[in-house]
């Protein structure tokens, strides 16, 4: 009696593979020159090394870390388009104070100004994942007029008063920028749908 050759097996379902996080690496002990050598050497597009008085964190940015930050500039830079600001973009320039031992690289920022300068006045930061370094006071250290946080769908404005910052309703820097229009438009899923239907929203009035 022949026998039954048995069906072969199907594979079993692979699992989906989870969206990867923010990756970060924070070191202490870490001298000033150190922190220097170290963020030459490492000339990688993407790559955030931020530094406070011997403490250093490096930060490999997601995916959509990075598609947050880029869709939020194109947000940002089409409405100072549409509405004749001038907005002069750094993007994730390095800024560093000898003197305070502090040095970080934002994720986007800008200077309202003709040209640029040696400390942006409006730096915003995309917040994925904590547990790395405090950067409100890197920030305040350096003289960053404002500071954005964006984290689960909501915007938090951080105003420069003195030598710290304080949290307010609406930017001081762009007050006729409507913050909460410019955040539905970020919560899209097609960067360019998105950039389109808010430049069709600012033309519309």
């Amino acid at each position: 009696m022949a026998a039954h050759a048995k069906p072969p097996t199907p594979p079993a379902p692979r699992p989906e593979p989870s969206p990867r996080r923010d990756e970060r690496v924070l070191m202490h002990g870490i001298d000033w020159k150190t922190y220097l050598i170290v963020r030459d050497a490492i000339d990688t597009p993407g790559i955030r090394i931020t530094y406070d008085n011997g403490a250093m964190e490096i930060m490999s940015p997601s995916p959509e870390h990075e598609r947050k930050k880029t869709t939020f500039a194109r947000l940002l830079e089409i409405w100072a388009i549409e509405r004749d600001v001038p907005l002069q973009g750094y993007g994730s320039t390095t800024f560093r104070r000898a003197a305070k031992e502090r040095g970080l690289e934002p994720d986007e920022c800008y200077c309202l100004c003709e040209e640029l300068r040696d400390i942006p006045d409006l730096a915003i930061e995309i917040v994925e994942t904590h547990g790395g370094l405090d950067k409100l006071p890197i920030y305040a250290s350096l003289g960053v007029g404002e500071l954005w946080f964006y984290e689960s769908a909501t915007l938090t404005i951080h105003v420069l008063d003195g030598n710290a910052y304080s949290v307010a309703p609406r930017s001081v820097l762009l007050p006729s920028l409507d913050l909460t229009v410019l955040v539905e438009h970020l919560e899209l899923p097609n960067q360019h749908e998105a950039v389109r239907a808010f430049r069709d929203r600012l033309r519309a009035g």
